[in-house]
């Protein structure tokens, strides 16, 4: 089967289409942004050698974001102990919008919290990028607005 990608004005996504927002309030310091789910999802095997059915269970987000040093010391103001692992879940909104914004499509990080606080730079930079594991709970995927 022959499929031909179907493009709009020759224009892909790319790290300039992206958007992102931490509780509503756009983030510019950010320098990358990875999450995924997974789904528990088995074979079920009855009287035969092969399956008869499968079974789901849990689904389990993951997420981190890399941010610049501002940033993070920013964001570090909300917490009473100065621990990032101390702030309230957040909810982090993806956005990737093509030129023309004749589409948009969203994607919600729900109730993130910080796994660590952790900090590296070596000789020769010429900027601090702090990569942050997150925990969320679930991910909204596709949210078209």
């Amino acid at each position: 089967m022959n499929v031909t990608p179907k493009m709009i004005n020759n224009i892909m996504h790319s790290w300039a289409s992206i958007n992102v927002t931490i509780e509503g309030v756009p983030e510019v310091n950010i320098t990358a942004i990875e999450y995924s789910d997974k789904e528990e999802i088995e074979n079920i095997y009855g009287a035969s050698r092969f399956p008869i059915g499968r079974g789901y269970g849990r689904v389990t987000a993951s997420a981190s974001i890399t941010l610049h040093m501002e940033s993070v010391e920013s964001i570090r103001k909300s917490s009473i102990t100065g621990r990032l692992q101390d702030i309230a879940p957040f909810d982090i909104s993806v956005s990737y919008i093509k030129a023309g914004g004749a589409q948009i499509i969203t994607h919600v990080i729900k109730n993130c919290q910080f796994l660590e606080n952790t900090y590296s730079s070596k000789e020769g930079d010429l900027k601090v990028e702090v990569t942050l594991p997150l925990l969320p709970s679930h991910i909204i995927w596709n949210t078209k607005i």
